[in-house]
């Protein structure tokens, strides 16, 4: 029997497909949406312009009558074909929509222009809707409508055409489905059961390392998903041939803003990888795209199943009393949202402020501001909690050398054995100009930490970069720290030049301080080296990696790896507390994201005035168990100077 095929809109696309497709197919038109029938097969949605509002009372229509429906219109002398909505499944018309405005050129003004039409209707016909750019338009229109009937594959499932009016140049779109959309998001309600951890096993790919899944695995769908310049989730990349290794930055467009992320490693295929893994990781950190938040109540009310907010570490009273500060103090009775995360040492969901759960929540209401520090993405969620430990140790132990002032022990990085490790010091040094010195942080728990400062010989460019790492392998945990250390030369040079006076200013009001940049470009001044004497002061010996480290456990399952540092914690009641910020968009590919959040370890802040010390007292206490202190510390003994963690 014939198939059944229903196109609604007026114009000349309208006209040609219905005469096309009407030589084999039966094919209706209709005037209004209403007169769709649940017989009909595929409906086809087609206009010479742009009408938003059509789209979105088809979305409703067809899904409710679970019809599968084809957009096609003309919009800015483009026209676009797609997607396949199928009622069933997430992915719809407003989804492609919102992954090509906030992808393409110009987002806010078309988003805006959107809303402009969606209320008037729309404008009859594109000036660009030439007779010869909708015929081709037309035919490949009839080409996919013909593979959908007969059941073959169709780009169009998750993927739109966008063809150039002027040029008549087609290109093929992926986009993903957006994990929040009220049309089509099948996202679970927030519960105590979801959050529910039991680690499994998850091999290694090789004793030696910390990842169970090889990036070789990755190379086929990470470009293709996640990277395109109209609808991506992530819309561009640069490689930056300046740098002393291969960098790659992509972009995560967002509303309003661009979020630049990259990756460093020896070879511009891998960087590229690594920088698009790390904009899904910010990507998930943003804010609640895994599971809908449900709960909002007030501490007093679940402080018996909830993380207590003082125990994070608070901004300082008088921070709180500045009519300009941009958050508010806790009250336990002012209530506010909560997410579901797991407590390794409870052994059970507990609620956590959503604000602390994800990054970019907190001004206006919250208590407190939060960046990423430990979110991390892994090839299995075992994987993700590991790295997201690490990067939650990196900061506190580096946060905790510089408000301590302590004296660390100095690395011999020769001592490594390492033959990588050598060439990579020895290319930083000839073609930069930079010296590495590398510290062992390790704190109290005992997991390799390093604490790192590369100083320019040079009379140009930024004086001192600091960064640091973490990892059971000591020398990956200094590799990776020279990786960060690298992507930051050269890049603020100029900069620094031209705002001299105004660094110069922070040296004497650190509340200049306001923003990430602004940490290292005061360290960049050679003013400010005496800021770290403490730590710069080469009186002392160097000390090997036999002398300073353990030897590293080779555990064939990263779960012994995981466990071993649970154990740890556990020892020294640190409570380790995993969010999972997984969304569909990377559990499409395994890839699962958690943010850790251990109470009483400092937390990595940027900008003076946003300090987090309050109600940590790990920081007065830590100093003397490791010996290099007398006495705990107060308050008023520690570093008054803004961190030098750029």
């Amino acid at each position: 029997m014939a198939a059944q095929i229903q196109i609604y809109g007026d114009g000349l696309l309208a006209e040609w497909v219905h005469e096309h497709l009407s030589e084999q197919y039966k094919v209706g038109r209709i005037s209004n949406l209403e007169e769709v029938t649940i017989e009909t097969e595929l409906a086809l949605v087609l206009h010479d312009a742009w009408y938003p509002s059509e789209h979105q009372k088809a979305e409703e229509k067809l899904r409710t009558l679970r019809i599968p429906w084809v957009m096609g219109f003309v919009m800015f002398g483009e026209g676009i074909i797609g997607p396949l909505v199928r009622p069933n499944k997430p992915g719809c018309s407003r989804c492609a929509e919102l992954r090509r405005m906030t992808a393409g050129p110009e987002q806010q003004e078309t988003w805006q222009l959107q809303m402009i039409m969606a209320e008037k209707g729309g404008i009859k016909r594109d000036a660009w809707s030439s007779r010869t750019g909708l015929l081709q338009m037309t035919l490949l229109l009839k080409n996919e409508v013909q593979k959908i009937l007969n059941g073959n594959h169709t780009f169009l499932e998750e993927g739109i055409y966008i063809t150039n009016l002027r040029t008549l140049i087609n290109s093929s779109h992926i986009f993903l489905p957006d994990p929040k959309c009220p049309n089509c998001s099948p996202l679970p309600e927030d519960n105590p059961e979801l959050a529910q951890i039991r680690l499994q096993s998850s091999p290694k790919i090789n004793r030696e390392g910390y990842r169970c899944r090889s990036m070789d695995e990755f190379k086929t769908v990470l470009v293709k998903d996640y990277l395109d310049f109209r609808t991506g989730v992530m819309n561009g990349k640069m490689q930056d041939v300046t740098l002393p290794f291969a960098d790659v930055y992509v972009n995560m467009p967002l509303f309003g803003a661009n979020e630049g992320v990259a990756g460093r490693s020896n070879s511009y295929e891998m960087s590229e990888l690594t920088a698009i893994l790390e904009g899904l990781e910010r990507y998930c950190g943003i804010e609640p795209r895994g599971k809908k938040t449900v709960v909002h109540d007030s501490y007093q009310n679940i402080r018996d199943i909830a993380l207590n907010p003082l125990r994070v570490g608070l901004h300082e009273k008088e921070q709180y009393e500045k009519p300009d500060f941009p958050f508010k103090p806790f009250l336990p009775n002012q209530p506010m949202n909560w997410v579901w995360g797991y407590s390794f040492l409870q052994e059970r969901p507990v609620l956590v402020p959503e604000l602390l759960a994800y990054y970019s929540l907190g001004h206006g209401e919250g208590f407190v501001y939060e960046t990423s520090n430990g979110c991390a993405l892994g090839g299995s969620l075992e994987e993700a909690i590991f790295h997201a430990i690490m990067e939650v140790v990196e900061r506190d132990s580096f946060l905790l050398t510089w408000y301590a002032k302590l004296p660390l022990p100095k690395l011999d990085l020769r001592s490594s054995n390492d033959k990588e490790l050598q060439l990579m010091v020895d290319r930083i040094r000839d073609v930069t100009g930079y010296d590495l010195h590398f510290y062992n942080s390790t704190m109290e728990h005992g997991i390799p930490s390093v604490w790192a400062v590369a100083k320019n010989r040079k009379s140009k460019g930024l004086n001192l970069i600091c960064a640091a790492g973490a990892n059971p392998d000591p020398v990956k945990a200094v590799k990776s720290t020279i990786y960060e250390l690298a992507g930051m030369m050269y890049r603020h040079d100029e900069k620094l030049e031209e705002n001299r006076k105004k660094y110069e200013g922070m040296l004497l009001d650190p509340f200049a301080v306001r923003n990430m940049d602004d940490h290292g470009m005061l360290y960049g001044l050679r003013e400010a080296e005496e800021r770290l004497s403490f730590i710069l002061e080469d009186h002392r010996p160097l000390r090997t990696f036999a002398e300073e480290f353990k030897k590293t456990p080779e555990n064939p399952d990263l779960k012994d790896d995981l466990q071993d540092i649970l154990m740890r914690f556990r020892q020294l009641n640190l409570e380790v507390i995993v969010v999972d910020q997984t969304s569909p968009i990377t559990k499409r590919n395994g890839l699962y994201c958690v943010k850790v959040i251990i109470p009483g370890m400092l937390p990595m802040t940027f900008g003076y005035h946003l300090t987090r010390l309050q109600g940590l007292e790990r920081v007065l206490t830590v100093p003397k168990k490791l010996g290099f202190k007398e006495q705990p510390l107060s308050y008023a003994q520690l570093n008054p100077y803004p961190h030098p963690f750029p």
